[in-house]
């Protein structure tokens, strides 16, 4: 299969991941993107990937074979029946590297998206990025919101050895694999998200947690997690007294964050002020960013808790609004 046009430009949201109690589970997508521009040689013989890197992760990432949205890219192109093509990948990244909003997850979603618009004609298929994405990255949290937008909620459906899916009656049959659904959010929830000058990567994140958690726990996450939905939902918050006492509730969490809390010391003690003050304030992701969700603006008062780090210039701050699309593609 030949490609369909001579170059696609894609657009990804940061992502923030878990929102507290939604561990591996729930993501949002904020409005903060990396933007790539995908252009084919003009010479049919050269299949080499020529790499140009501005803004975050320019003298660091690498510029060949091995950058993730290359190698992405490639297993994608043969997914969807494309030989191995050369190109010119132009990437403008705002997105921070190692901070918890989601660039490997971006850099996923934005070579399977770009493999897609070259090989097919038709509007992109979100279902076909999300499962392929979500098989690459190992986990659907960050991929999920990057490919649909606004909140969302996934799992891993098992499904017994040997069965390829489970019927439903009065439905389509289940099939194993990552799912996600996506939720509305208010357009009044504000985000604001703090930013460190220090890297932790999700490897590290992850062996700080214990193989086993006691039952009181998993249920205080369990009844969290319950409560995200009402709290991020137009309906639901139009009719509670207090939207942000919602938030601040639904964003608990005695699953992650607290065993994680030594390798951020600097994210984890900004936590605890926010939400002393009441603020919706957690980890983005595996961090070491900190995510503050607000029902109205409270942008100048949540920043005011953290003067002295903005200050000091260890710290930045970013006051993104909520993504409701996802990844988006312009062919040319």
């Amino acid at each position: 299969m030949e490609p369909i046009c001579k170059q696609v430009k894609v657009s990804v949201p940061a992502t923030s991941a878990n929102l507290g109690s939604g561990f591996d589970t729930v993501g949002l997508a904020l409005e903060y993107h990396d933007e790539l521009t995908f252009t084919l040689c003009s010479d049919p013989s050269n299949r080499a990937a020529q790499v140009l890197i501005y803004g975050e992760g320019e003298d660091t990432l690498p510029r060949d074979e091995t950058h993730l949205v290359v190698s992405t890219f490639r297993r994608a192109c043969q997914t969807f029946g494309l030989g191995r093509i050369g190109f010119i990948l132009e990437a403008h990244n705002n997105i921070p590297q190692a901070r918890g909003m989601g660039s490997s997850a971006e850099a996923i979603v934005a070579g399977i998206a770009a493999a897609a618009a070259f090989a097919h004609d038709d509007e992109l298929n979100r279902d076909s990025v999300f499962e392929l994405a979500a098989a690459i990255e190992g986990h659907p949290d960050n991929v999920a919101p990057a490919v649909y937008g606004g909140m969302t909620a996934s799992w891993n459906f098992d499904t017994a050895e040997g069965v390829g899916s489970v019927p439903i009656p009065g439905g389509e049959p289940l099939h194993g694999g990552f799912h996600t659904i996506k939720y509305k959010v208010d357009p009044n929830i504000k985000t604001s998200v703090f930013v460190p000058d220090y890297e932790l990567s999700t490897e590290r994140a992850r062996q700080a947690l214990p193989d086993q958690i006691a039952r009181r726990d998993g249920v205080f996450n369990v009844s969290r997690v319950a409560l995200m939905a009402a709290a991020m939902n137009p309906a639901a918050l139009a009719k509670s007294s207090d939207p942000n006492a919602l938030l601040f509730a639904a964003t608990q969490d005695r699953l992650h964050q607290p065993y994680r809390k030594d390798l951020m010391a600097p994210s984890w003690q900004l936590i605890q002020d926010l939400r002393a003050r009441g603020y919706a304030a957690m980890v983005s992701g595996a961090g070491p960013c900190v995510l503050v969700l607000h029902y109205g603006d409270a942008a100048d008062a949540i920043d005011e808790v953290a003067g002295d780090r903005l200050a000091d210039g260890h710290w930045r701050v970013l006051h993104p609004a909520v993504n409701t699309k996802g990844v988006e593609i312009i062919r040319k």
